[in-house]
């Protein structure tokens, strides 16, 4: 069942200033739970998602009513979660079905075209989409499936794979059993970021409740960790043109990426994309939320501004 509101709590977007944390409200209800802002290329709409659906949102309308948001037709779609990105081109938008599969619909709405292959059967197989490359051929994603039909759900592992917009061919990143997530391209398409408990966390390695975030090459690689905080950081989004890397950082001990938490927005400075050694996190925004507040990039094609989602509890 899609996601709703308390009572009384709201839904709010924002668009906030990636230097001084300021923010701008552009869509605000107690009616209706969106998600995951994408940034059309020409600065123009929002896309999210709420209630399974596509919507999109202009920029410029400042509007609390549900009537503000468009609905992106996606015939033949299954109902979709918190997983969609736009092609660079903008003339389609990629999402992630809740039957596990990719799918790409046109911008102004239309016939849904199925990316991914089917799977081998028995292992849960499941895609969620994270990024685009720049030149709009490939697609990163997490894959999360059993190592074995005979595994049971608490071995479900989740690897970061690149998937072929053409063709739906896939390819493993990482393949191991420490939990990664949350994989975009560097502007040059030739780093994947990403979240993973794969580094150390009181003198063990791989402990739940300490996502840190990494880089790896797109062909694969080892791992490499770019921030150490005593945070649970999650959703790095590099920015289009590679000077600020924004997050979501949940307090020490949090596991998964829930929804309804305290939660910072923070910032870490790059140099072309990318880490400036030395260069340390700071605090930009503190709100509350989580799940659905950054899982994908909501940069602005200005790099100056990005968007994401709050949702306050009443007082």
């Amino acid at each position: 069942m899609p996601r709703s509101l308390f009572p009384g709590q709201h839904c709010r977007v924002l668009i906030v200033d990636a230097t001084t944390g300021a923010t701008e409200v552009v869509f605000d209800s107690e009616e209706t739970l969106v998600e995951a802002p994408n940034w059309s290329p020409d600065g123009r709409f929002l896309v999210l998602n709420g209630d399974g659906l596509l919507w999109r949102l202009a920029v410029d309308r400042r509007d609390a009513r549900t009537e503000a948001l468009e609905p992106i037709a996606m015939h033949g779609v299954p109902e979709i979660n918190n997983d969609h990105v736009l092609a660079p081109d903008s003339r389609s938008v990629f999402v992630s079905g809740k039957d596990g599969h990719l799918y790409e619909v046109p911008w102004a709405g239309g016939p849904g075209r199925r990316v991914t292959r089917d799977h081998p059967e028995g292992r849960g197989y499941k895609n969620y989409l994270h990024g685009v490359s720049p030149d709009g051929t490939t697609l990163a994603v997490v894959v999360g499936s059993r190592p074995t039909p005979e595994s049971t759900v608490d071995e479900w592992r989740t690897n970061l794979a690149l998937v072929s917009v053409a063709t739906g061919e896939t390819l493993l990143v990482t393949d191991d059993v420490h939990p990664d997530d949350g994989p975009e391209f560097a502007p040059d398409g030739e780093w994947l970021w990403f979240n993973t408990e794969r580094f150390t966390a009181g003198g063990r390695t791989g402990v739940p409740g300490h996502a840190q975030l990494a880089r790896v090459p797109r062909g694969g690689g080892e791992p490499g960790r770019v921030v150490v905080s005593d945070t649970v950081d999650w959703f790095p989004h590099p920015s289009p043109d590679g000077s600020t890397l924004v997050f979501l950082s949940y307090a020490a001990g949090t596991q998964g990426h829930p929804e309804n938490h305290e939660v910072v927005l923070r910032v870490l400075e790059l140099h072309d994309g990318e880490p400036v050694p030395g260069a340390v996190p700071r605090d930009l925004l503190r709100l509350f939320g989580g799940q659905g507040t950054l899982n994908v990039s909501g940069w602005a094609p200005d790099s100056r501004r990005f968007a994401c989602v709050e949702y306050p509890l009443p007082t």
